[in-house]
């Protein structure tokens, strides 16, 4: 036998000759795969708990409380769902944020669909091309909200100075003042910042789709749209299912950009259940209605998280 492997067994067998049984054992112990999977997993998931476990369940105990700012909190049950329940605003805010989110998701997916297919081509400036389209998703969502605010802007604003130099409107139409216009702004400017991740998202699965099952179907007769339609989108639909759950979670939730904007203006015509929810709390002082209405959206967002994780396994 070769005498340096002998050697080597020799030291292996002295040295655990000498290692104490309970150091080998808890080394054999922590080496297992589970065990070690545990031990990475345990701080980042603590860390969520004291970060975001403690605010949701605190925000559990004050929706079953009457809780002004300045006052003691007085127990009420279900009594500040019972008055959700026959508040006006808060159903006007559940169908601006169905209709928020409905209208920015088909948008963003469309959008982003075509904005994939134009950026797998080949053609000058390609790569600047894509930095620029990123800009929208990289920029903070306060600064380029304020940037839309001046654009919206019904005397200086950039949309209304093209509509009148243009000839095609003598005035520009008040975008954020009027309700309907409103949401449509919103809805714009939100799909303004989504169609990148959408984008990005969906062109990474172009480029994973063969090459050869394109010849393959060009070789049968396939036309452009027939090989989109039995080659490319069946390809991406993990992909674009996927990135339209997270797109949805994101949407139905967001905040800054409709507070920023509009405020929930005007008449309350773009207040969204999460803008709601803050004007309640820290506007009008009600923590525990904010707080119910907060909760009331734990249900979609369970849903949309059972969905976006069963789309992820099956894909």
């Amino acid at each position: 036998m070769n005498p340096v492997v002998e050697a080597s067994r020799a030291t292996a067998l002295e040295s655990r000759a000498y290692r104490p049984v309970g150091v080998s054992r808890l080394r054999e112990f922590i080496e297992r795969e589970w065990v070690f999977s545990w031990l990475i997993l345990t701080p980042p998931v603590l860390f969520l708990l004291a970060f975001l476990g403690y605010p949701f369940f605190y925000g559990v105990y004050l929706s079953f409380f009457r809780r002004e700012v300045a006052g003691p909190p007085t127990f009420v049950g279900f009594g500040n769902f019972v008055t959700l329940a026959n508040d006006p605003i808060f159903w006007q805010s559940v169908g601006n944020t169905v209709k928020f989110t409905g209208a920015a998701t088909v948008l963003k997916a469309f959008g982003g669909l075509g904005m994939a297919l134009v950026m797998n081509q080949n053609f000058k400036f390609k790569a600047i091309t894509r930095a620029v389209l990123l800009l929208p998703f990289i920029v903070p969502t306060v600064l380029s909200t304020v940037a839309w605010q001046w654009i919206y802007d019904p005397g200086l604003g950039l949309f209304n100075r093209l509509l009148v130099e243009s000839g095609l409107a003598k005035t520009g139409p008040s975008w954020l003042g009027t309700p309907t216009m409103a949401m449509i702004s919103v809805i714009i400017v939100n799909t303004w910042r989504g169609l990148p991740f959408f984008g990005i998202s969906i062109l990474a699965g172009l480029q994973t789709i063969p090459v050869d099952q394109h010849e393959s179907a060009t070789i049968d007769g396939a036309g452009t749209w027939d090989r989109f339609r039995h080659v490319t989108l069946p390809s991406l639909l993990p992909v674009i299912l996927i990135v339209t759950t997270f797109s949805i979670i994101l949407t139905f939730f967001d905040f800054q950009l409709v507070y920023v904007l509009t405020g929930g203006g005007p008449a309350n015509s773009t207040h969204l259940m999460a803008t709601y929810a803050y004007s309640l709390s820290m506007g009008a002082g009600q923590m525990g209605l904010g707080s119910a209405v907060a909760l009331s959206m734990v249900p979609v967002l369970g849903l949309l998280l059972v969905l976006l994780t069963y789309y992820v396994r099956k894909d």
